[in-house]
């Protein structure tokens, strides 16, 4: 019976092969499943080849109309081969022509190969670092089709313990810049939280109008959100979340790719191109990476250029966000609280620089007021050993000022950025891979997991940006296709930017005439520590073991150890607060569409 509704299913989506101008497609499509072909027998060979094909079912060609359908067969509770029906051919909604052509548009376009075919690669296997970070969707096959849209489906069940030695009341994302002082009571006992929040769920979706031409449309979600009502009590009741939500446009024979959407900012280090889901994502556990990786994830309108798919050009308008630190801190002397309208000791003037959230944004959080789109643009080079980038961001701060005194309300702008760079490099090829990143500039905190402020303000309450700089390094190790271990360091520094007020006391960020000891005095309610971080700094290893994959999807688990450091700066009173503290993570993922 099933293999009557697979040759139904064949005869139903089958294109018209008569037209001369489809046998360069077919031809084509022929070779890619001929390489398809060869690919499977490398993978079969390397995990046991013969031994493991007796316990693989078989399969067989079917045909209708003179086309070929492919159908495979499983078996029935009572041991009988039965024929099943492919259900990546499935058609819902209106005709389907040249599927298979599409199909091998998408995955050109999408660059689900390697750009270079030369070039090594690592993400073979579902343990790869792309699987782990990306949920390796572009790889599988379609689940089905609606009309001439491919639709495949990614993500994973994720269970995470997490254990971290001092107390920051934090689920899978670390707040690395808050692991706390020693005046904290925090800072003396532990926690551990075992999560599933970080279960995903993605969703591929591409169709063709020509050969050269593909729109894909992309979704990503886990339950990392946190309403009002989210506790840990009873239910945990976690909300899903917008991770990525995209659109492209891509057209192989101009070499031009456009993406709008929320996605991974084009500051991210790729792996390859500058294309979405090639990003060179660390593949760790902790849902906010580690310090010293550079990125964000927002809203943003990309526009690609490759020449030979070998030089890339990008240019990206960003949605923007500025995180301003207090204008100095101390039971001493007043200092800026961080609200929205507050008034700078040193000279009375009154600023506003952020406002709550209305309409469909957070009440309970604080937006600044932006000026313009962050802009990012970036150049890469593909070669057969190593992948190249260097960019520039820019960005820009605003605030109103006025006297304490009254008078007229001024707009206060300041322009900040810096450049990055970023590579890749195939050590030992499918073996062991480097990879590093930098970014240099003023007002970049944002761009770093560890969040470490963008600005702080001037007298005049202008906007004054934080000098900064965050990068890292990191190996990574396949040394068999079911296992992979990393090894990352990363830091994060930010420097002064200060000026001396009427009062004599020093104000911005990195002041040194703070009183300080007490962030060393041990408190039971907690004391004050108004200390300002100067530098995060990270080590990190863990490994992923693939347990099992098969028909029934993958299993995975992963152990990650990171040591922080936070240092602060030293104060008028001769001390110099620093803390630290250690994040274990034990992870079991069952991946069911790899």
């Amino acid at each position: 019976m099933w293999g009557g509704v697979a040759v139904l299913l064949g005869g139903m989506i089958m294109p018209d092969c008569a037209r001369a101008d489809d046998m360069a497609e077919i031809r084509a499509i022929h070779a890619e499943m001929r390489r398809l072909e060869a690919k499977v027998q490398q993978i079969e060979a390397r995990h046991g080849g013969a031994q493991n094909a007796q316990h693989m079912p078989a399969s067989r060609t079917l045909r209708s109309g003179g086309r070929a359908s492919t159908a495979w067969t499983a078996p029935s509770p009572s041991g009988q081969i039965t024929a099943m029906p492919d259900l990546s051919r499935l058609v819902i909604g209106g005709p389907a022509l040249s599927d298979d052509a599409q199909a091998a548009a998408a995955a050109e376009n999408t660059m689900t190969e390697s750009i270079i075919p030369s070039q090594p690669k690592l993400d073979l296997d579902s343990s790869s670092p792309l699987a782990i970070t990306q949920t390796g969707v572009d790889s599988l096959p379609p689940v089905f089709r609606i009309g001439g849209v491919s639709v495949r489906l990614g993500g994973f069940i994720d269970f995470s313990n997490i254990y971290r030695s001092k107390n920051l009341t934090s689920g899978p994302a670390t707040s690395w810049g808050s692991f706390p002082y020693a005046n904290s009571p925090n800072a003396h006992t532990g926690e551990y939280r075992p999560s599933a929040q970080l279960t995903r769920l993605s969703v591929l979706l591409q169709g063709s109008p020509t050969k050269d031409e593909t729109l894909s449309g992309y979704i990503e979600t886990d339950f990392g959100g946190a309403a009002g009502t989210a506790n840990s009590y009873q239910t945990n009741s976690y909300t899903p979340r917008i991770r990525q939500a995209y659109m492209t446009y891509s057209n192989t024979k101009w070499g031009f790719h456009v993406l709008a959407g929320q996605a991974w900012s084009l500051t991210t280090g790729y792996t390859q191109g500058l294309l979405s889901r090639h990003e060179q994502l660390p593949p760790v556990v902790d849902n906010n990476q580690i310090p010293g990786i550079v990125f964000t994830r927002v809203p943003q309108i990309r526009f690609i250029k490759d020449f030979g798919r070998k030089w890339w050009l990008g240019l990206s308008l960003e949605a923007p966000q500025v995180a301003y630190a207090a204008s100095g801190s101390s039971s001493d002397h007043p200092m800026l609280s961080g609200t929205d309208d507050d008034i700078l000791a040193s000279s009375g003037t009154r600023i506003l620089y952020s406002n709550a959230g209305s309409g469909m944004l957070n009440p309970n959080a604080k937006y600044s007021m932006d000026v313009a789109p962050d802009i990012v643009l970036k150049g890469a080079l593909d070669t057969k050993p190593a992948h190249y980038e260097i960019y520039g961001l820019a960005r820009w701060f605003k605030a109103m000022s006025q006297s304490a005194t009254g008078g007229p309300i001024r707009e206060r702008v300041s322009f900040a950025g810096g450049v990055g760079g970023d590579v890749t490099v195939h050590v030992i090829p499918r073996f062991l891979q480097f990879t590093g990143n930098v970014l240099a500039g003023e007002g970049i905190g944002r761009y770093g997991p560890g969040m470490l402020p963008d600005a702080t303000f001037k007298a005049n309450g202008t906007p004054a940006p934080i000098p900064e700089i965050i990068g890292s390094m990191g190996l990574i190790g396949h040394p068999t296709p079911n296992l992979l271990v990393y090894l990352y360091g990363g830091v994060e520094h930010a420097g002064r930017r200060t000026y001396t007020g009427t009062d004599g006391y020093q104000y911005g960020y990195g002041v040194n005439d703070l009183s300080l000891s007490s962030c060393n005095v041990e408190m039971i309610t907690g004391g004050s520590c108004d200390a300002q971080t100067h530098t995060l700094a990270d080590l990190t290893v863990g490994g992923w073991w693939h347990v099992l994959q098969g028909g029934y999807g993958a299993v995975m688990t992963g152990v990650q150890y990171t040591y922080l450091r936070k240092f602060a700066y030293k104060g008028g009173d001769g001390a110099s607060p620093t803390t630290g503290g250690n994040t274990v993570y034990v992870t079991f993922r069952y991946l069911p569409f790899q």
